[in-house]
């Protein structure tokens, strides 16, 4: 895994970039809400570069998330499938994960436990590469 090489921040969210094996990790800290929904949609949405987007946002540490992030995760989500790539969410805090089950999200958009465990999801069938 590389080094941290971009922080960008807001008021109640910093996002933190590193990449492992060509996927880019987006680790979430803070809250997710409809002040912090611009870097949000930023740290997600496939850049134009034409490169195949994978992507493990990693919200291990975001204590809040209401319908702003919501509407933003699946707003990336279809965009990276269009671009045929993915995205993938991990390690969840319990009241993150409860929202995101309560809405669907979950069963959307692959969920895992852990960073590891989305980073090394070979079965996925969200990564429509050939």
């Amino acid at each position: 895994m590389t080094e941290t090489d971009k922080t960008a921040q807001d008021s109640r969210l910093s996002v933190d970039f590193s990449t492992a094996d060509g996927v880019r990790i987006v680790a979430l800290h803070g809250e997710i809400d409809h002040n912090s929904r611009g870097l949000l949609g930023e740290a997600l949405l496939p850049a134009a570069d034409g490169e195949t987007p994978r992507t493990v946002a990693d919200l291990s540490d975001v204590t809040f998330m209401d319908s702003s992030g919501i509407n933003i995760l699946i707003v990336a989500h279809r965009a990276s499938e269009e671009a045929r790539g993915w995205l993938r969410l991990a390690a969840p805090q319990q009241t993150v994960l409860r929202v995101l089950q309560l809405v669907g999200v979950d069963t959307v958009i692959s969920c895992y436990a852990t960073v590891q465990e989305a980073l090394h999801d070979t079965d996925d069938t969200t990564d429509t590469a050939d």
